[in-house]
């Protein structure tokens, strides 16, 4: 069995790649390894890359734990993602997300909470689709969300589940710019070597400054909503 989420290194930059060989879909297992992964470019003090293979960036959180899981195995699958984009929300160093293909929750929240998000032309979708399949939106989702989405398409994303294609998705907030498909890792590249030169002390100092109040209130709402049943 391959790794679901592997680390590299290579001068600056440290890149984490997604691949279970199928959805991507965030299980527990699947979540523990990207935190893994972060831990690695914290230590090394990397500019992160975060990418997958396949047609999906993330088919979101398992629905078969939602489905059939025990009431703690969703409480551990849900509140893990929930930490992992708080974590990349207050990443001491830049994250560059690089978008392929079908970015469902919970992969849709990770790439919200990336620094710079790159994506490729394609016919995919990105969006939080719990509303239209049964589930509440978390707080944490919520909150990320607000923060990067523009008004207009933040009501239409949380609270109707509406996807949205790449091109649309740039106009929305999930992306900030678009490239071709072919481009799209070596795009993503450069940006993480471009800012791997700003000063990453004063980058974490200024992203704490600037995000302070949305990363407290995700905080709170994590450790109010998320608890074991």
């Amino acid at each position: 069995m391959t790794e679901l989420a592997t680390y590299s290194c290579s001068g600056p930059v440290g890149t984490i790649v997604i691949d279970d060989g199928k959805a991507n879909v965030m299980s527990l297992e699947m979540l523990n390894a990207l935190h893994a992964a972060f831990d690695r470019a914290e230590s090394d003090r990397a500019v992160v890359v975060l990418k997958a293979r396949g047609k999906h960036f993330s088919g979101g959180f398992d629905l078969n734990v939602f489905a059939r899981g025990s009431a703690e195995e969703q409480y551990l699958m849900v509140k893990a993602g929930a930490e992992l984009a708080l974590r990349i929300l207050s990443f001491p160093t830049p994250v560059v997300a690089a978008c392929q293909g079908n970015a469902f929750p919970m992969g849709a929240f990770l790439i919200m909470s990336s620094d710079h998000r790159v994506a490729a032309e394609g016919d995919y979708r990105i969006g939080m689709n719990e509303v239209a399949i049964g589930l509440t939106v978390p707080r944490f989702a919520i909150e990320i969300a607000r923060q990067r989405l523009t008004p207009a398409y933040f009501s239409r994303a949380v609270m109707t589940g509406e996807m949205f294609g790449p091109t649309e998705a740039v106009t929305a907030g999930f992306f900030d710019r678009l490239v071709p498909a072919d481009a799209l890792e070596r795009s993503a590249e450069e940006t993480a070597l471009m800012l791997s030169k700003i000063n990453l002390a004063s980058h974490a100092a200024t992203k704490a400054r600037a995000r302070g109040s949305v990363i407290k209130m995700i905080r709170a709402v994590i450790d109010e909503d998320i608890t074991p049943q």
